[in-house]
């Protein structure tokens, strides 16, 4: 068996520049959303970065590079599943948990999608897949409203 932890950390966009929300691939409803090179899917890019790590792999920047033009908007629940292929058949997925750190919006109403996105792209069933959410007390920059962070752990056994 093998663990891996991953951690990813955007900042919101301005309003006005109209990106969307997405939390582990789900769009969400709200003011603003995040920068980043891809969809800035910070949960999707923690539990990438928790699998890779887990294998004993480069981490997500190394695969999918923000100089790249070919991953400029990428879809990271297919980032996720890409990461997936490469990890390969000999090492199965145990568990993902995984925690979004955010004042608004509140991840509650939309865990179960989340999930099963998540474990789609992991080829795993969705009870294996946990997904939170939590504030930081209004502490840091997640605590001001000026961002959104992940964490992930993964846990791989070999079939």
């Amino acid at each position: 068996m093998r663990v891996g932890l991953g951690v990813d950390v955007h900042a919101f966009a301005a309003a006005e520049d109209g990106r969307k929300l997405v939390l582990g691939g789900v769009d969400i409803p709200f003011d603003r959303g995040l920068l980043g090179h891809s969809d800035a899917d910070v949960l999707a890019h923690a539990v990438t970065d928790a699998l890779l790590g887990a294998a004993g792999l480069e981490d997500i920047g190394h695969y999918f590079p923000d100089t790249d033009a070919r991953w400029r908007d990428a879809d990271s629940i297919g980032l996720l599943r890409e990461v997936r292929r490469i990890v390969g058949g000999s090492w199965e997925v145990a568990n993902v948990d995984a925690v979004v750190m955010c004042e608004r919006p509140k991840i509650r109403d939309h865990r179960d999608a989340m999930r099963k996105n998540l474990a789609g792209a992991l080829e795993v069933d969705f009870s294996r897949v946990s997904v939170r959410g939590t504030t930081t007390e209004r502490l840091g920059f997640t605590g001001r409203g000026e961002g959104i962070a992940a964490q992930a752990v993964c846990l791989l056994q070999e079939r």
